[in-house]
């Protein structure tokens, strides 16, 4: 049911756009789904507030007041701060917009209801999106897309109202990034990768850390699995930072409406010459940096003392960000990266040595190659690095390689997605090599399988010029045997061939004739 309020939303909404790039009307869009949620559930926490102040059995019982007197005191903020729901002003509620929606000045009356609600919940200061006023949506289409908003029923229960808009917020992120194709990356990562990076480092508690977070997917998807197995929100602590202001209020926006506490730092900032968090040394680390980035690099990086393993090529971040990375992670933490295959194997600009010098440093713990066509905006192929500072004893000075490149679905003509069972199957994988149980599994046995996953030692890594592509060391899937003759099998798949290249000339005679009487010779 709800899939299908998704899709009819989001058919809608696309409509609605006419000719608006899809970068500038996902703001829009994202924006009043999240005021229709925050105005929703308010609404529905004061109407229990004064069901509860009239009822006498209850702790938080009026007695002999007024009607009057039971409103002023559902307006005390404490009734809303304690279940975690935004405090909304009277000019900024959802049905005093809606009532506007047909007059030409609804864009600036939904700027200024953002300004309300950020004035009184300081969380979201400087988050909000404030574009309405100067949308350029063509006469009416504003308004029309406020009355398709408010279509979307959130309930009366504050969880059940979060969990319906975090999942149409997610679906929405995710049709934007596939229509805005190659710019859509720089916000979202595909869900499938993102859980497959969770599943695999399993963060139950502790410090969580994004340092190019787009629009805050990792951390969502991270409390998700914290939820599933038994933990309860708040038992991570979020640290992100995006450098693209619009982005960075997305994944504000993405965190607030879930309830999840976070810290994406003052200020939208770059990562390498402005970090927002210089003294945090997180327990887990997800991220999925924009690839092969050659604009990254800044004279003060210089000598940076997060170049343990060798200075990075100013031409390309790929190794910035892995040592960025395990510059804040704690010595018992884990990190899991999405980076373009070419970091696997790439020898150029110093590239190899920082590569070989982590590799012998015993950091690395896991290469993962991916399937092709995951990502909306670009079909360079990718892989995940998981990296620790801290291995099991058991697997000291080796490194685990799957190649899951065979693993996956489509969900379109040119969309790939890992399947539940293929996610399971990685983190089960890594889960055993470890020699821990993967989350609600029994401990599973570790073994090697042609083609697909092989723990190896350093000093073979070594041999191969520390290459680190899963491919070279896994070795080539078995092929069933079908008993059948190898002298038999060619005289038969010769036969088959020159059947086939007979039908093929026979084919190229009608063509010709065909165009023959049409004037055109070949």
């Amino acid at each position: 049911m709800l899939d299908d309020i998704k899709k009819t939303l989001w058919a809608a909404a696309d409509k609605l756009r006419a000719n608006m790039d899809a970068a500038e009307y996902k703001h829009l869009v994202l924006g009043l789904i999240f005021l229709k949620y925050v105005s929703d559930t308010f609404a529905a926490r004061r109407a229990e507030v004064i069901d509860r102040l009239r009822n006498p059995d209850d702790e938080y019982y009026y007695s002999d007041a007024s009607e009057d007197d039971l409103a002023a005191e559902a307006d005390d903020r404490d009734y809303y701060t304690a279940v975690n729901v935004f405090w909304v002003p009277e000019g900024a509620r959802w049905e005093h917009l809606r009532g506007q929606a047909k007059q030409p000045t609804i864009g600036r009356s939904i700027d200024d209801a953002l300004t309300l609600i950020e004035g009184e919940n300081p969380k979201l200061k400087g988050i909000l999106d404030k574009r309405y006023g100067r949308a350029q949506l063509p006469d009416g289409k504003l308004g029309e897309l406020v009355d398709l908003v408010s279509t979307i029923g959130f309930g009366d229960n504050p969880n059940t109202a979060r969990d319906v808009l975090g999942q149409v917020y997610e679906y929405f992120l995710g049709q934007f990034a596939s229509a805005e194709g190659k710019k859509g990356g720089q916000f979202y990562t595909p869900a499938s990768i993102v859980q497959t990076l969770v599943a695999v480092l399993a963060p139950h508690h502790g410090k969580v850390y994004d340092p190019c977070c787009g629009s805050g997917g990792m951390f969502v998807q991270s409390e998700k699995f914290i939820e599933a197995h038994g933990g309860k929100l708040g038992d991570v602590s979020i640290y992100g930072q995006e450098s693209n202001p619009t982005t960075w209020r997305l994944a504000a926006m993405n965190l607030a409406i879930r309830g999840i506490d976070f810290n994406l730092g003052r200020e939208p900032g770059d990562t390498f010459t402005r970090n927002q968090h210089p003294d945090l040394r997180a327990d887990y680390i997800l991220a999925n940096p924009p690839f092969n980035i050659s604009d990254w690099w800044h004279g003060s990086l210089e000598g940076d003392p997060r170049w343990v393993y060798g200075d990075p090529p100013q031409g390309n971040a790929n190794y910035a960000w892995l040592q960025h990375m395990l510059h804040h992670l704690k010595d018992t933490g884990r990190a899991g990266i999405v980076l373009a295959n070419g970091s696997m194997a790439s020898g150029q600009n110093n590239e190899g040595v920082i590569r070989a010098a982590m590799v012998e440093a015993d950091v690395v713990e896991v290469m993962v190659a991916l399937p092709g066509q995951l990502f909306f905006n670009t079909q360079i192929p990718a892989c995940l690095w998981f990296l620790a500072k801290s291995k099991p004893a058991a697997r000291k000075d080796q490194v685990l390689f799957i190649d899951a490149r065979k693993l996956g679905r489509m969900i379109g003509r040119v969309q790939r997605e890992l399947a539940d069972e293929d996610i399971a199957r990685i983190a089960a994988t890594v889960a055993a090599w470890r020699g821990e149980a993967a989350p609600g599994e029994a401990p599973g046995e570790y073994t090697d399988v042609l083609g697909y996953c092989r723990s190896v030692e350093l000093f073979e890594i070594a041999q191969h010029g520390h290459v680190l592509t899963p491919g070279r060391y896994v070795g080539a899937e078995e092929v069933e045997d079908d008993d059948e003759a190898f002298a038999e099998k060619m005289t038969r798949l010769t036969e088959r061939l020159g059947e086939q290249m007979a039908q093929g000339a026979e084919l190229d005679a009608v063509i010709r004739a065909k165009l023959g009487a049409l004037g055109y010779e070949l």
